[in-house]
């Protein structure tokens, strides 16, 4: 018998009983053509488990709640539901950090009512899995808010942006078309009226921010998804290149089952080394994800690229 089925015989027993009319095993089991035992086992699990303030009044031969207060839970979770809820709840406790004010601790006691309705508690679930994010930036509450209020209801944002790479602010006006978290760090994205382009905004960076009265209408032609997946990394730009990397046979093995981009091309050569190639359009983050496999990588191609990677390897070895 389905889940659905069970649970439609709760919420039949649920509404027999809020009626007053005394269900018991027999009128269950008659109403969905089921053994007395089946019915009593739903009775028991709805007391047991949903914590149902079911007593027997044996004046009337049938049950009634003790508190008229109590609402039987509107959703049933089936084991794998209950794991993305545990994954969701998770998700929303660590990548918040403490930045999201009310509006997130809200969210989190409502999972977490439901978790302990199903007898999963949430320090059981702090127990068994988190996620650790490293380097990421928070971001204040009121900047999060206003950003995400404008997104929702189509406004123009104006905010003040540091720029680290000249360490200047700068006065914008930006139509923001979606709001994202990359590798644990909150993003906007949208049109600059300044650039007179699309652009990349750090939540992290942006002061004094304001949600303007003034709508704006997202371009038919605009996709986030195609955007942010168009090349590899955050930064985009309108001229893409390929990029080819060779890691060496021993790296290769802890490479080989990688995605870093939905169109990369893998090549296994003889000695054992694999050759990865994707589209960039940027070279700052790839840069520092090649650095960071050290003499285990090789930049095979582009020419432009490969001289970057030169030039960064002398400027470390001057510091050493």
């Amino acid at each position: 018998m389905g889940i659905k089925n069970i649970y439609e015989r709760f919420i039949w027993f649920d509404s027999q009983v809020r009626a007053k009319k005394y269900p018991n095993t027999t009128a269950l089991a008659n109403q969905f053509e089921i053994s007395t035992k089946t019915a009593q086992r739903d009775i028991d699990f709805m007391r047991d488990r949903l914590y149902c303030p079911l007593d027997y009044d044996a004046s009337q031969k049938g049950y009634y709640y003790e508190d008229d207060t109590f609402t039987l839970p509107m959703v049933y979770l089936s084991s794998g539901e209950l794991s993305s809820l545990l994954i969701a709840r998770k998700i929303l406790q660590d990548v918040s950090g403490g930045y999201l004010g009310d509006e997130i601790s809200t969210i989190l006691q409502k999972i977490t009512n439901v978790l302990n309705k199903h007898m999963v508690t949430g320090d059981q679930v702090d127990d068994v899995f988190s996620f650790q994010l490293v380097g990421y930036s928070p971001v204040p509450e009121s900047v999060f808010k206003n950003v995400l209020e404008a997104c929702l209801k189509k406004k123009q944002l104006s905010f003040t942006y540091y720029t680290p790479a000249t360490e200047e602010k700068s006065e914008r006006t930006v139509e923001p078309y979606h709001l994202f978290n990359y590798m644990g760090t909150w993003h906007t994205i949208g049109y600059c009226h300044l650039r007179k382009e699309i652009r990349d905004f750090a939540l992290s960076r942006i002061s004094e921010v304001k949600v303007l009265t003034e709508p704006f209408k997202i371009p038919a032609d605009f996709d986030f998804k195609k955007y942010f997946l168009s090349t590899f990394g955050l930064y985009k730009g309108k001229a893409t290149k390929e990029v080819t990397l060779r890691f060496t046979p021993e790296k290769s093995k802890w490479i080989k089952d990688q995605i870093w981009h939905k169109d990369q091309k893998v090549k296994y050569l003889k000695d054992g080394s694999l050759e990865l190639s994707f589209p960039v359009s940027d070279f700052s983050e790839i840069k520092m994800e090649i650095l960071k496999h050290g003499d285990q990588v090789e930049v095979i191609k582009p020419a432009s690229l490969r001289e970057i990677i030169k030039k960064e390897v002398q400027n470390i070895l001057k510091i050493y």
